[in-house]
């Protein structure tokens, strides 16, 4: 199978976002593990992550297996790859493809570590280089 394209990635609401991020570090699990989870957040009932998570299997970001009597989930993408296809359309929608205003607004809207700066340089660095 050949690599999925970002934009043909399909496109998480908040609700699907936030079971995604706790399948990406659980994985594989239940839908009763990421409704105690997010339950420690947040109160969300079981009902309504059962569902969502069926609606995600659906839309193809989510793979369950079937064999065994407690379903069992895990992403049908890795994070890295969502996450890209979240990014390019915010970058088209919101910034009309300037990357660099995307930067721009990312740095200034919260304080960034100096680990987090120094991570980004190396990234820089290594673009430039063609790697």
């Amino acid at each position: 199978m050949g690599k999925r394209r970002t934009d043909q990635v399909p496109r998480p609401t908040e609700a699907e976002l936030a079971i995604l991020n706790v399948v990406w570090q659980h994985a594989p699990c239940t839908v009763r593990t990421v409704q105690e989870i997010l339950n420690a957040r947040r109160p969300t009932g079981y009902t309504t992550v059962l569902k969502l998570m069926q609606i995600m299997t659906d839309k193809g970001l989510l793979a369950r297996d079937e064999s065994q009597r407690t379903h069992i989930y895990r992403p049908r993408l890795p994070a890295e790859e969502t996450q890209q296809g979240l990014v390019r359309d915010l970058l088209d929608r919101a910034f009309a493809g300037a990357a660099d205003q995307l930067v721009l607004q990312v740095l200034s809207a919260k304080k960034v570590s100096r680990e987090e700066l120094t991570k980004i340089r190396e990234m820089l660095d290594e673009i430039e280089r063609g790697e």
